[in-house]
């Protein structure tokens, strides 16, 4: 999602949303999510100058046709988006007493993609939308936002209301990629 409706999203909703993300799995029942919400204009517009800078230097790995697609492409709502959410990993996180991390601590970082799933689900559910914006240093994100240093960067999340609804994927309509290939995900051994 990346065309957004200057709507408001209620601060109720997002704190459902958020809140919903208890539900999701975790290892151990960690609970490692760190959602922080980027209201401050300054903020924001810092976020903004680091993806326009880490995606002016992405460019520049495409040549040709597919670097005229890809500069072409709309990869990002952040100036659109009524909501801001930087979701962090607390690798440090006492809950869970270690438990199913041992031997896999990156357990973890995907429990926190399961509790963004989980809000992404709830959100589409609600009608809104959620882009998920990975153009970004992850080191400049955390120094921007100033967050414990035990939290690390795995998604910058913007919120809001889709300008139009469509069946299909964007970056599939851009030309960037083709359909859903399900034949590659299953293996037998």
């Amino acid at each position: 999602m990346r065309r957004f409706r200057a709507e408001p999203v209620s601060d109720e909703i997002v704190e459902q949303l958020v809140a919903t993300t208890a539900f999701a799995p975790s290892v151990g029942y960690s609970q490692p999510s760190r959602f922080v919400r980027v209201d401050d204009p300054e903020r924001r517009a810092q976020i903004v100058a680091e993806y326009e800078r880490s995606n002016a230097e992405a460019a520049q790995q495409y040549d040709g046709e597919q670097y005229d697609r890809y500069v072409g492409m709309k990869l990002a709502g952040l100036r659109e988006a009524p909501v801001h959410l930087a979701v962090f990993v607390d690798t440090e996180t006492p809950r869970g007493a270690g438990l199913g991390r041992q031997t896999m601590p990156e357990t973890l970082a995907y429990s926190t993609v399961l509790a963004i799933h989980t809000l992404w689900l709830m959100a589409r559910a609600m009608g809104i939308g959620v882009g998920w914006v990975s153009i970004l240093d992850p080191a400049e994100v955390t120094r921007i936002l100033d967050v414990p240093a035990e939290w690390s960067f795995v998604a910058y999340l913007c919120l809001g209301y889709p300008q139009e609804e469509h069946l299909d994927r964007e970056l599939v309509r851009a030309g960037w990629e083709s359909g859903d290939s399900s034949a590659t995900r299953l293996h037998r051994r």
